[in-house]
């Protein structure tokens, strides 16, 4: 797969670069521009922390990508999907909480009815709501966040970076 970009904590405005004086704990994604039959993509709001997401999540033990990207977009978004392309890696440098995370970032179709989300009490506590726009729409939403917190800093940075790739590869 592409790498598409890496970022650390001085490319969100939050000091140095990545370090490499002590270990980080590794995290892998995926992720995806999942596309309706509208031709809208899925974006999550997460209201709390005053920005948006793209669907997917960690890919939990004795999972694969696909499968990870599957229970994240049943979960998030209600729906059955088919992954259409990969576009690329994004790979973060989490300092603070010594986390280094890589996306695996595709665009899929949602498949069938939507049905509803399954949001985890955290995702619920942070004001998670499931909206649909055009890809033009959610590269300008992203564009206008400023993220609250942490995370919300690099997810702006990454989910922005896949958007416009895929915008790049679909003008």
């Amino acid at each position: 797969m592409k790498l598409l970009l890496e970022i650390s904590e001085a490319d969100v405005g939050l000091g140095a670069g990545e370090s490499f004086t002590s270990p980080y704990q590794l995290r892998k994604a995926a992720r995806a521009v999942l596309f309706n039959s509208e031709n809208k993509i899925a974006l999550l709001h997460v209201s709390k922390h005053h920005y948006h997401k793209l669907p997917g999540g960690g890919i939990e033990e004795g999972e694969d990508i696909p499968s990870a990207l599957a229970r994240e977009a049943l979960e998030e978004v209600g729906s059955q999907i088919e992954v259409k392309d990969e576009v690329g890696v994004i790979i973060e440098y989490r300092n603070t909480i010594k986390e280094l995370q890589i996306s695996y970032c595709f665009t899929a179709n949602t498949v069938g009815k939507l049905n509803n989300t399954f949001f985890t009490d955290e995702e619920k506590n942070n004001g998670f709501q499931l909206i649909w726009l055009s890809l033009n729409e959610a590269i300008e939403r992203l564009s206008q966040d400023e993220p609250s917190d942490y995370m919300g800093k690099f997810i702006k940075k990454r989910d922005f970076a896949f958007l416009s790739e895929v915008l790049a590869a679909n003008p």
